[in-house]
């Protein structure tokens, strides 16, 4: 499968609302999900664009494969680290990292691989910090990304 440009991806699009004070507007498609936790996900920024503020609850591995992907760690409520990762670049984070992520000034595409025995992939967090929706391996095999 062509990563770059497959016309057969089922893209799920995502825009920001009232909720948000930042802009949000990336896209998401399942590229593997098996009952036994392992999903790989490629996802979208449109050009300086943030996705959900999010946690993840599982082992997440990334690879950048076009543009920039901006990385803001959040600890506690308070920015702890900015880091920009290009094209080529890999990244492995433990389960419970809190951050945004945002698109450079062409945007990014992503390959994400993650592992979920229990199948919790992620908490969406409202800027609070507060869980507003757990987003479930079962249900991204059953509907695709929600």
């Amino acid at each position: 499968m062509n990563l770059l440009s497959n016309p057969d991806l089922v893209w799920t699009h995502y825009k920001g609302g009232e909720a948000f004070d930042y802009p949000i507007d990336y896209s998401g498609a399942v590229l593997s999900a098996r009952a036994d936790g392992h999903i790989d996900l490629l996802f979208r920024w449109a050009p300086n664009s943030y996705c959900h503020f999010h946690r993840h609850l599982t082992t997440t591995t990334s690879t950048i494969l076009a543009g920039e992907l901006h990385v803001i760690d959040i600890e506690d409520g308070a920015e702890v680290g900015r880091k920009v990762r290009r094209a080529g670049e890999y990244a492995q984070k433990e389960p419970g990292d809190v951050h945004m992520e945002h698109g450079g000034g062409e945007g990014a595409l992503v390959l994400f691989n993650l592992y979920a025995p229990d199948g919790r992939l992620s908490h969406v967090l409202a800027p609070d910090g507060s869980v507003m929706h757990t987003v479930m391996l079962d249900d991204v095999i059953k509907n695709g990304l929600t």
